[in-house]
């Protein structure tokens, strides 16, 4: 057993790293964490080779790397870079986490949610702000589970898109691009869904209550925003589990639980082995495995 402390170099697209990542890894045990701020692809090689030429191949689960920022396709453009300057053949690799924008917990902590009161291979789902990297991971992981997915943009050629994508990691996904962008589209949106998730930006009502009301097989819905106006009109924030007119409701601090539980552990199983790369599936599965 090593004795080596635990390091977590923190690569944070943005100018200054985040400080909610920050203390979360300190909350998660991590001893010690340095912090870079702005960082790009090209900036990449000499801090991963920082990381896996000071310590040899045995201690190298004791080191590991969380990338961040506000920017997801950032993030997942020095994950990437991140991936390709470690020396596998050697061992010489550390773990590495990807949650920009928190969009994975995020994603994986909903998803769980969902599956605590409905069949997730046989309920029809759809996810409002299915285009946005929180809504995107949604869909990717509902769609793993093998149920029917519905993506909603106000774009259906961007939903369409997400689709494609989608399919590409899952390959047998049963997914569907639909337009909610006029008050015509949210009843055909709706028909059949038995599962609701808004992951649309701040400010934004997308379901509106008396769609919602007339949605007769909705069992459960999650919203994701926790700025005024809700993103599914009747569910309060602070919503885990409640039911609001036969309607299971969770609103953004309801699933923040089970997000932070999530980053937590994740961050945690980091420094377990030397080679994990953690993006939604696997924060998924970590999530899953909460009490």
């Amino acid at each position: 057993m090593s004795d080596k402390a635990t390091i977590l170099l923190q690569l944070d697209t943005d100018p200054l790293p985040s400080v909610f990542d920050r203390v979360v890894a300190v909350d998660a045990g991590v001893q010690h964490l340095f912090t870079y701020g702005g960082v790009k692809p090209e900036n990449v090689m000499p801090l991963v080779h920082g990381c896996i030429f000071t310590r040899g191949p045995k201690d190298l689960h004791r080191t590991a790397i969380f990338v961040g920022g506000s920017d997801v396709a950032a993030g997942e453009a020095v994950l990437a870079e991140v991936r390709k300057h470690l020396i596998p053949q050697y061992g010489m690799t550390v773990s590495v986490m990807l949650d920009s924008n928190g969009a994975n917990t995020t994603a994986a902590a909903a998803v769980r949610a969902a599956g605590r009161h409905v069949d997730l291979e046989q309920t029809k789902s759809l996810v409002l702000g299915g285009t946005g990297p929180v809504g995107q991971r949604v869909a990717q992981l509902l769609a793993g589970h093998g149920g029917h997915v519905r993506i909603g943009s106000r774009t259906k050629d961007k939903a369409e898109a997400v689709c494609e994508a989608i399919r590409r990691h899952v390959p047998k996904a049963r997914v569907e691009a639909v337009a909610v962008g006029s008050s015509s589209d949210g009843p055909r949106a709706l028909e059949g869904r038995g599962l609701v998730v808004a992951a649309g930006a701040a400010g934004a009502v997308l379901l509106p209550k008396k769609l919602r009301d007339a949605a007769r097989d909705l069992r459960v819905v999650i919203d994701l925003n926790a700025v005024p106006p809700a993103g599914i009109e009747g569910v309060e924030v602070g919503d885990r589990g409640k039911e609001r007119d036969g309607v299971v409701c969770y609103g953004a601090i309801g699933v923040g639980d089970t997000k932070m539980k999530a980053h937590k552990a994740a961050v945690r199983s980091l420094f377990e082995s030397n080679a994990a790369v953690l993006d939604v599936d696997a924060i998924y599965q970590i999530a899953l495995k909460l009490p």
